[in-house]
């Protein structure tokens, strides 16, 4: 039996990448996996593979900054599964650049995805939480919330994820509801990949050159932090909430 035998999970940008890694973690330690991407096609390969394995899986297209569009996907889930106690806020995106360069739509689209996405989908899952007295929701940070160049939008919302994070391990603790944030450094992943195609490098030799800043001499997968949001969502973690831990290899 695994950790999660009974339980259900929602885990949004779950079609590639992070999301995609703890989909499949959350699935193999027996838990039933929502997985919502933009688009449904975007979730398939997630689910099939979760499928293959012998788990349980459903895939949903949802844009997770329309709060129709996420309470329809969690009432989709919870009618499939008969229940929901995980969340893991992973939906992401991207629009780098310079503060004089970014414009309005830049920064509104990172904040809708990142920021008021996390509170759609939270507010639409504690809803099921605070009835069955029991849940634990997991918010995807980064090591950018502490200030990135040409990241001004993204370091914002990564860093207000951390502050509601906070807030909603006080309001929901009484609930028996655990609340936590991961922040990942450099996850070999495809928005990564985006990052150093912007700035010209070659992904690769990017790598291979933030290898060498980091204490552990790699960078990290996505199933390392798949690995993390798994003890998080456990009831070996029971006694932990309102906390921030940054997955990133001993870099400062």
């Amino acid at each position: 039996m695994g950790q999660l035998t009974g339980r259900v999970a929602v885990v949004t940008g779950a079609g590639r990448g992070i999301g995609a890694a703890t989909a499949r973690r959350l699935a193999k330690d027996g838990a039933k996996v929502g997985v919502i991407d933009l688009k449904e096609e975007a979730c398939l390969e997630t689910v099939q593979s979760i499928q293959e394995a012998g788990g349980e899986a459903i895939a949903i297209g949802c844009n997770v900054a329309d709060s129709k569009d996420v309470d329809g996907a969690f009432a989709k889930v919870a009618a499939k599964f008969g229940r929901l106690d995980i969340l893991v806020n992973n939906a992401g995106v991207l629009r780098d650049n310079l503060l004089f360069k970014m414009s309005d739509d830049d920064w509104d689209t990172v904040m809708n995805v990142h920021l008021k996405g996390s509170f759609l989908c939270s507010r639409a899952a504690q809803k099921y939480m605070v009835e069955q007295r029991y849940g634990k929701i997991v918010n995807t940070s980064s090591t950018s919330a502490l200030g990135n160049r040409g990241q001004a939008n993204y370091s914002a919302a990564k860093a207000g994820l951390q502050g509601f994070t906070k807030t909603l391990a006080i309001e929901l603790g009484p609930f028996n509801i655990n609340v936590n944030a991961v922040a990942p450094g450099f996850i070999a992943t495809d928005m990564t990949r985006q990052t150093a195609e912007r700035v010209g490098a070659d992904f690769e030799e990017n790598q291979r050159l933030a290898s060498q800043r980091i204490p552990l001499r790699r960078v990290g997968q996505p199933e390392d932090v798949a690995n993390l949001v798994a003890y998080l969502v456990s009831d070996d973690a029971s006694y932990v909430s309102g906390q921030v831990i940054y997955i990133n290899g001993g870099s400062r």
